[in-house]
């Protein structure tokens, strides 16, 4: 039901944005992404490579973007000023799933204690639908961009997404994570959720295009995304007791992409 609603919100800002193409002469950009995701939560060590390389997923989506430099309707440029010459409005539906596990020092194979085993034996996932829009802001001209086959087009951006969450969490040892203290280290006692859930979240990247030809162009961004929940992962021990598991979840997924001009 939340994806379908999600789906909704996303084609009335498709349909707004056709709205606003009729009144102000705007231009349309499509096109698709895909790309690998790193997702930091609280299964696995904080800045540890094994958990930044093993916790990671996958990441797909559509993407559309407000052209301000040009106008569909009359096929010529708008009034030249600097906004419209160098930004562009993205909106975008997205889904990402990443499968979890802990990584590290605490379940070394030389460590035999009961946490160390309980650990090793906690298993989790988590896939995030996203919908929301990002500014994108071009250094140079993007009107040269658009003539130009074989040039780039360096960006950064900052945005909001509306994210709904569904988690699994559970242990190889046996059942009832969360609260089975012979399979739940100490800290997860009552901090294990297996639902659905949904958060904001502020989204960044980096990246740049590839001008294929004149109505095409090949994209690749990094982005990072914090989310204003500690529960997308499906835990969240006391913060308090527990300070290493202070900070909220959040993600890294470089995504490339190829995006279509709509004439």
């Amino acid at each position: 039901m939340r994806r379908k609603i999600l789906f909704l919100l996303f084609t009335l800002a498709l349909g707004s944005s056709t709205s606003v193409k009729a009144q102000f002469g705007f231009s349309h950009e499509i096109g698709v992404i895909a790309g690998p995701v790193a997702f930091q939560s609280d299964y696995g060590e904080r800045d540890n490579l094994s958990t930044d390389a093993g916790n990671t997923g996958y990441g797909i989506g559509i993407v559309h973007y407000l052209n301000f430099s040009y106008r569909a309707d009359c096929s010529c440029y708008t009034p030249e000023t600097y906004f419209n010459d160098h930004f562009k409005l993205r909106t975008e539906l997205s889904y990402n799933k990443t499968k979890l596990k802990h990584f590290g020092e605490w379940v070394d194979n030389k460590r035999q204690s009961v946490m160390a085993n309980q650990l090793r034996g906690m298993r989790g996932s988590t896939a995030v639908t996203d919908l929301g829009m990002q500014l994108e802001y071009y250094p140079f001209s993007i009107r040269d961009f658009s003539v130009t086959p074989g040039a780039w087009a360096p960006f950064v951006s900052l945005g909001a997404h509306f994210n709904y969450f569904t988690t699994e969490a559970y242990s190889t040892l046996g059942p009832n994570l969360g609260t089975n203290p012979n399979v739940t280290p100490e800290k997860y006692i009552g901090a294990v959720r297996n639902d659905s859930g949904t958060t904001w979240s502020i989204v960044s990247s980096v990246g740049t295009r590839y001008k294929l030809t004149e109505l095409s162009d090949l994209m690749i961004d990094l982005r990072m995304q914090y989310y204003f929940s500690n529960w997308v992962d499906g835990m969240s021990p006391d913060p308090t007791r527990y300070p290493e598991n202070k900070h909220n979840d959040w993600l890294v997924w470089l995504n490339v992409g190829y995006i279509y001009y709509l004439n």
